[in-house]
């Protein structure tokens, strides 16, 4: 029988008798800070063949959306539903005074929001996951008790990526590793993505003769920073970005358009205007330019040897059989970073940021926002803000056999489509709005399985707040609010409102709010309806 033709009989079985050859297999895989054209499939100069083939052989989506940030992206992912209902309204970190204490504001995953692991654990799937959870802290809160069998996880939204030292003295060495629960002790030769592969093979074999279908979540924490990348990998792309953060942003949009990904008339988006600040890469001496190239020549590291990783778990899956009947999501968790980390994780007395040293043991550096501009290119700004480049990821999908598509495929889709999506090709009913004798926040995503076997889907408005910046997206037309980010305890700077017609203008620079009043202050309204639904709590 056709997987097409499935779907529906799924739905009217018990779990319990369809069998693991009928219902595919489901690997989502996350990475953390990866920009918009890092890959090579998204015009990016690193080289990615593992994700590159990925989307060749399957689906580039080319208008996925996620959060501004990582932990608000993961709770809709994990509940597919709005992050502000789900608890992670502002990232746990960032919660303000006068957000304390509200609904949606408890910076974890809540009891009232729904986990897909727990859904697909309860519907008959073995359920794993690897890497970074930062949807909570405490015991309760954690992946062993929120559907997931087994899992080796980092709590914190970010972390050193080898063994952090046995005392830690600066605050990024401060970090939490969980297996299944309980404290486990990193071998010496610890590196995230390596060793996050490692694990999850393991557990997928483990299960591998159980009779059930697998549900795995790889989060990896690579590129994120700190930039360090392992030995092997540091001098691959030494050298190739000397030429500065135009050239390489410019070479990327030129081949964005060869590969089609981009409208002939597009109109890529402006860097932010050079200031003392923030120079361009004439403003630099040769000893920053070096300095700079070198950053980026990390992250290039990074995000290659993030491949290979994943290129690993595609063997493992092939080797074994399971490659043709499992459906591989590949996205990042957000717009590429931009951040100055150092305004909040200083470094520690023992931090090693000498050139000889970036990228390895000891160096605490991120790329900046120049090289985050590089990378969202060709849109506007990064992480952290609802612009284009903050919220829209690269995307891949590989179908199960059955459903085997190719192309690329420009639907809107966002991450809290993800758990119907996956539900749905379980052949597993909508849980609503009670679970297990709890009330729960019902999963508003809607699934893509349509839009992934090429049918069309009507359009729906999309919408998202972080930070007091926001958007709503009501077909083409965006309605985009940024808030200028201060410093805490300073006051808050007013949003400054555009419109933009993202199919012909995705790089936001010609705002139509002037030009078309009425749709302005329609769309504005629709936000603040939206704001009153899911308990948006704003500046006082």
């Amino acid at each position: 029988m056709r997987l097409s033709l499935l779907f529906a009989a799924l739905a009217c079985l018990a779990p319990a008798v369809v069998s693991a050859a009928e219902r595919p297999n489901i690997l989502l895989i996350v990475a953390d800070d990866l920009g918009y054209s890092d890959l090579g499939a998204f015009g990016g100069e690193i080289a990615t063949p593992n994700l590159d083939q990925l989307a060749a052989n399957g689906l580039q989506l080319t208008n996925m959306y996620a959060a501004p940030t990582c932990s608000p992206t993961r709770s809709m992912l994990m509940s597919g539903t709005d992050n502000h209902l789900a608890g992670l309204g502002t990232m746990a970190e960032g919660i303000q005074p006068f957000q304390r204490g509200k609904p949606g504001y408890e910076g974890y995953l809540n009891q009232q929001a729904h986990s897909i692991a727990m859904l697909l654990r309860d519907g008959g799937y073995r359920t794993s996951m690897v890497g970074k959870w930062h949807l909570g802290l405490a015991p309760e809160q954690g992946p062993d008790r929120r559907g997931f069998e087994q899992s080796f996880t980092l709590l914190e939204g970010g972390g050193v990526h080898f063994k952090p030292p046995a005392v830690a003295k600066a605050k990024i060495e401060q970090i939490t590793y969980r297996e299944n629960g309980q404290p486990v002790d990193l071998p010496d030769d610890f590196y995230s993505s390596d060793f996050y592969t490692d694990k999850l093979i393991g557990y997928l074999r483990h299960g591998q003769d159980s009779g059930k279908p697998f549900f795995a979540y790889a989060a990896f924490t690579a590129p994120h920073w700190p930039l360090q990348a392992p030995e092997a990998w540091l001098d691959k792309y030494r050298g190739r970005y000397d030429q500065g953060y135009d050239r390489v942003r410019q070479a990327r949009i030129e081949r964005l358009r060869d590969k089609g990904l981009l409208p002939a008339e597009f109109v890529a988006a402006q860097t932010l205007p050079v200031a003392a600040d923030l120079p361009g890469w004439a403003q630099l001496s040769p000893a920053q330019r070096q300095v700079e190239a070198r950053k980026m020549e990390i992250y290039a590291a990074m995000v290659d040897n993030l491949d290979y990783s994943i290129g690993r778990l595609l063997e493992y899956l092939k080797s074994t059989g399971q490659y043709d009947n499992t459906l591989i999501v590949f996205m990042s968790d957000n717009g590429a970073a931009g951040e100055r980390h150092e305004q909040f994780y200083p470094a520690g007395p023992d931090t090693d940021n000498r050139l000889e040293n970036l990228g390895r043991r000891g160096s605490q550096i991120d790329y900046g926002l120049r090289w985050a501009e590089v990378s969202a290119a060709p849109l506007r700004l990064f992480k952290g803000s609802t612009a284009e480049g903050g919220i829209s990821v690269p995307a891949i999908v590989h179908m199960p056999k059955a459903l085997g598509r190719q192309g690329v495929e420009r639907g809107v889709a966002r991450v809290d489509d993800l758990a119907p999506t996956f539900l749905a090709l379980a052949g597993l009913p909508d849980p609503g709005d009670r679970y297990d004798g709890q009330v729960k926040h019902p999963i508003t995503g809607r699934s893509m399985l349509p839009m992934l076997r090429g049918e069309a889907m009507p359009p729906r408005p999309l919408a998202g707040e972080l930070f007091g910046s926001l958007y709503y997206r009501d077909g083409d037309m965006k309605l985009l609010g940024l808030r200028p980010w201060v410093m805490p305890g300073t006051p808050p700077q007013p949003v400054r409102w555009q419109l933009f017609d993202v199919a012909r203008d995705r790089g936001e620079m010609e705002d139509l709010s002037a030009r078309e009043p009425e749709r302005f202050a329609r769309m504005k309204q629709a936000w603040q309806g939206y704001a009153r639904e899911v308990g948006v709590v704003g500046q006082p």
